[in-house]
């Protein structure tokens, strides 16, 4: 094969793995997200979320301390892991063990599971079979097996996660749709740095010292009025 024959299909393949990245953490891939809001309903009728600087504090400390960057070490190890179905296995088994309430399980669970629904035309051979799986494991999984970097797929996935629980503090609030992206404009250094602290981390590293959020998850299971499923 010439130079050129090479460079055109390195070329094809990143440029592969970049549209099913794309496609995969689209707002409109149905893995539901939208019915999930993290706890923030609860949050918001308790007062801690009530404008764009509590929900960039209220984020801030989910990427620098919370699930976010629980899910961007489980994301990680899934993509390593993705052809030792044994290891994968265990990576999401902690995936699920490690979520603080129910919602929270049905949560991650529930996306993950439509996730993986959702991309079978793209193949599913790498998690089929392994059971009930974290969205960050399953991501991590099949970006792992279609040939997607790994760096790219955790900051593509942070970003996605923010971007979501901004669009449902936009509806809760409310906030206005210009002031909702310029909490995520302003968290884009933060989603960086989280995705590339991560890189090193072990199973071991994950802990959360996110405990409001914790509490707005068990909160919102008996929330009066839900708009929102978590």
């Amino acid at each position: 094969m010439t130079r050129t024959a090479t460079r055109a299909a390195t070329t094809s393949m990143a440029d592969t793995a970049l549209l099913r990245l794309l496609s995969w953490l689209s707002p409109t891939f149905p893995t539901g997200a939208f019915a999930w809001s993290h706890g923030l309903e609860w949050a918001v009728e308790a007062g801690d979320i009530h404008d764009t600087s509590s929900l960039r504090g209220w984020l801030t400390d989910l990427l620098a301390h919370g699930s976010a960057r629980t899910d961007a070490i489980l994301l990680r190890h899934a993509h390593r892991a993705c052809r030792d179905r044994m290891a994968l296995a265990s990576v999401a088994a902690l995936g699920r063990a490690v979520q603080p309430s129910r919602e929270r399980l049905a949560e991650t669970v529930g996306q993950g599971n439509a996730f993986v629904r959702a991309a079978t035309p793209w193949g599913i051979d790498a998690v089929t079979g392994l059971g009930e799986l974290p969205y960050p494991v399953a991501v991590g999984a099949l970006a792992g097996t279609h040939g997607i970097g790994e760096d790219d797929a955790c900051a593509a996935t942070l970003q996605a996660g923010i971007a979501n629980l901004i669009s449902a503090a936009v509806r809760l609030v409310p906030l206005g749709q210009s002031a909702g992206l310029s909490v995520l404009a302003a968290l884009e250094p933060l989603v960086l740095a989280v995705a590339a602290e991560t890189r090193d981390a072990m199973l071991e590293d994950i802990g959360s010292a996110c405990f409001r959020s914790d509490l707005a998850a068990m909160r919102h299971e008996t929330q009066y009025t839900r708009l929102f499923r978590s």
